[in-house]
């Protein structure tokens, strides 16, 4: 059985509430007077700020006329569904809002990931997953730690199925070189790298020191496609503190610019294997003391 997805059940239950609001013709001031609350609570819950209880779902039905049993109980199941625990049930709280992150990556048809600094999260091994999270956040706990680790390890498990995502990694060259962990775990990525590229959904190229300057080579973001109506596209970025979402049209066409010109800017997927290859070569001679 698929797994439900609280995220996007909760943005589908607020496109559906704004739709038959406005088909009523009523203002988010009179519904608030008929729901007895704010009209800030009806404004979070139509852009999916917060859920909607079922209670609020039955009410609303009744303030906007609505007496259909089949579009009530299909409301009704959005409701439900929306509050269930979902990812955050399998992996717990890991903060951060990155379970609303792999609630949307879940539902992702196409993901798209551009990285400056290290491996983009879905070709990360273990051992080099553990060492760089304990690197950018060093006062985490050890239970956070193995938290973040095995949903970041247990999320690749969507490019092994039946049915992947297109996945398309884009990283600077500079996270070729940049040592997380040990020697070894540098080869052992790079090793993983080679592998998973050579699946037929998934694309990785690099974008190489000699290319200079290009279009966001200072600020890392995911683009994500998904399967949801009621939003196609969203472009992550995790920031020290939260993770942030754009969804705005004039922003997703900034950054599908930056995604064209960045991948103008790299090498080929057969030139970024290549360069991938030596990188893996060089940290394999350090393990082996040869210069």
């Amino acid at each position: 059985m698929a797994r439900t997805n609280p995220t996007l059940r909760r943005r589908q239950l607020a496109s559906r509430l704004r739709e038959m609001r406005r088909s009523s013709g009523m203002t988010v001031e009179q519904v608030a007077q008929e729901l007895l609350c704010s009209p800030a609570k009806i404004s979070r819950m139509e852009t999916g700020q917060r859920g909607a209880s079922q209670r609020d779902v039955r009410d609303l039905c009744r303030i906007y006329g609505v007496t259909g049993e089949r579009t009530i109980s299909e409301l009704m199941t959005l409701a439900r569904e929306a509050r269930m625990p979902g990812l955050r049930q399998e992996y717990g709280d890991l903060g951060g809002n990155l379970n609303t992150y792999l609630d949307f990556e879940d539902a992702a048809a196409k993901i798209y990931e551009f990285q400056t600094a290290f491996i983009p999260s879905l070709l990360q091994t273990e051992e080099y997953a553990r060492a760089l999270i304990r690197g950018m956040r060093p006062l985490i706990s050890s239970e956070m730690l193995d938290r973040r680790v095995d949903a970041r390890i247990k999320r690749q498990g969507k490019l092994l199925e039946s049915e992947p995502p297109t996945y398309w990694a884009l990283m600077d060259e500079a996270a070729l070189l940049r040592r997380v962990g040990t020697a070894e775990t540098m080869r052992a990525q790079l090793d993983r790298v080679l592998e998973l590229a050579d699946l037929p959904h998934v694309t990785v190229q690099v974008i190489p020191f000699r290319g200079g300057a290009y279009m966001c080579s200072d600020n890392p973001f995911v683009f994500l496609q998904t399967r949801d109506p009621t939003a196609p596209r969203v472009v992550y970025l995790e920031l020290l503190t939260r993770g942030e979402y754009l969804e705005k049209p004039e922003e997703l066409t900034v950054y599908e610019e930056a995604l064209d010109r960045i991948r103008a800017a790299a090498l080929s997927p057969q030139e970024s294997t290549d360069r991938i290859t030596l990188a893996r070569d060089d940290f394999a001679n350090q393990v082996t003391g040869r210069t």
